[in-house]
This record gives structure tokens, sequence and C-alpha cells, in this order.
């Protein structure tokens, strides 16, 4: 086989993968609580390391350039957003590390960095955005408001309105951030939810944590994986035109 044109193959698939990943982190600049994510790799083992069985038939020079890169799964960059003042009482930021707690659509808990919240119909505290989850309080349940009363939300997550503390925001630390997962509508599903703990992380009313995507650093990592991929694309029609060569000019009868 051609070694060559394999191993410059997975440098197109890798390179696209991250084009990606770098495209949804741009589209997602202005997007309230998003955090970016990270195209990670890791270098796959030749034929002869994943099977032994197969040194007699390999030629031990190839064995160490390697067999090529493969995507490892995406990771999340968790680092804390720009806090933005809005002015608004139900706008509520995380100063710190923690997630707020909303209700799936099946039963179980999503969590979010979006802390644009509303009263909905019912006049229960929802997510403005995506499909207005509830927001759950530190025992799971939803908050119910008075929506002809002003509302306060304190610095430990107090919903308060007048003299009346209706409940308080469920917001948790998750301890391994590899265990979440996008699900769309700034929500994220977690690997164990068992293993969440309550967060000491502050919250400020008025505020929203800003997208932590860098458009200038995600343009120049853009173009950076463009130049890959197109060098990668290069090397498989360069080594495409030499087996055309060896084939229709070297092994020629004359």
């Amino acid at each position: 086989m051609m070694y060559g044109m394999y191993l410059s193959a997975t440098g197109v698939i890798t390179s696209a993968y991250r084009q990606d990943l770098i495209a949804n982190n741009l589209a997602n600049a202005e997007t309230t609580g998003f955090k970016r994510d990270l195209a990670t790799f890791y270098q796959r083992q030749t034929a002869v390391q994943e099977n032994p069985l197969l040194a007699g038939i390999s030629n031990p020079i190839l064995q160490k350039i390697g067999g090529g890169t493969y995507a490892s799964p995406t990771m999340l960059d968790t680092t804390t957003g720009v806090l933005e003042s809005t002015g608004s009482a139900l706008d509520v930021a995380v100063d710190g590390s923690g997630y707020f707690t909303v209700a799936g659509a099946d039963g179980q808990p999503r969590l979010t960095r979006d802390g644009r919240f509303r009263t909905n119909e019912s006049g229960q505290l929802a997510m403005a955005a995506g499909k207005g989850n509830l927001v759950l309080n530190a025992q799971g349940q939803p908050i119910r408001l008075n929506p002809a009363l002003p509302v306060n939300i304190d610095t430990s997550g107090n919903v308060i309105q007048g003299t009346d503390i209706l409940g308080r925001l469920a917001v948790v630390e998750v301890p391994d951030p590899a265990g979440l997962k996008k699900e769309g509508g700034s929500l994220l599903s977690y690997s164990d939810y068992s293993t969440l703990t309550p967060s000491q992380s502050q919250l400020r009313s008025g505020f929203l944590e800003r997208s932590n995507v860098d458009p200038a650093l995600e343009l120049s990592a853009l173009m950076d994986t463009q130049r890959q991929l197109e060098a990668n694309a290069n090397m498989i029609k360069y080594q495409d035109q030499t087996l055309g060569e060896l084939v229709n000019t070297v092994g020629k009868v004359s």
C-alpha cells in the first residue's frame, strides 16, 4: 500500500475535524455562556505496534514514521468568560466554576452557564434561551415567582421577592469537565450527576457571562489548520502522481 498516502489522509481528516470545531467556536463567539471546543489528537500506532505478529512482514524503517494522527474526544475549555453588565435583575452570571441546574426534557437535570432567566407563563423561573427549561432550586424543584413583584437574586443565589426567599438557585461544581457533553441550546449533560456538589461560586445579578471564544485566536488557528489541510491534500496529489509515473512510465515495457 502507499504508506505515505495513508498518513496524509489521516492528516486531512483530522485537520478537517479541527476546522469544523473552530468554525463552530467562531459562530458562537457572541453566545452567552458558550464554552469553546478544543480539538485534541493522538498518534495512531503502526500495524506492527498493534499486532507484533506482523513484525516479520513490515519494513522497520517505516515503523519509525508512526501510524498518523487520529482525533481524540472533543474537550471543553471551561475558563470563565468576561462578565458583562446588563442591568436586568433576572440576568445572572456565575463568578467562578459552578453551573446552573435546570430541568431536562427526560426528567434528568441539565447544566448551563447561560444565566438569562425569565418568568414563564406558569409563573416559574425559566431559561430565556432554548426551550425555556425550568431553573431548579437546591432541592431540585422549580422556583415559582409572583409576576407582580420585583425579583432580586443575591450573591448566594437566593431568589427574593419583597421579604420572602422563594428558593436558592442550584449551582453545582463539576468534578471532571471531561464528563460534560453539549446538547445544544446552551445545555450540558454530565456523565455522573451523583458526583456533583454544591458550588461556592458567587452569583452576580444584572450580569451575563460572555462566550470565552477569542475570535482573533480562533481565526489564527483556523488559518493554520487550513494550511495543514492543504499541505496534506497536496501530498496525496503528489503521491498519486508519483504512483502514476511509476505505473505508466517506469513499469512500461519498451
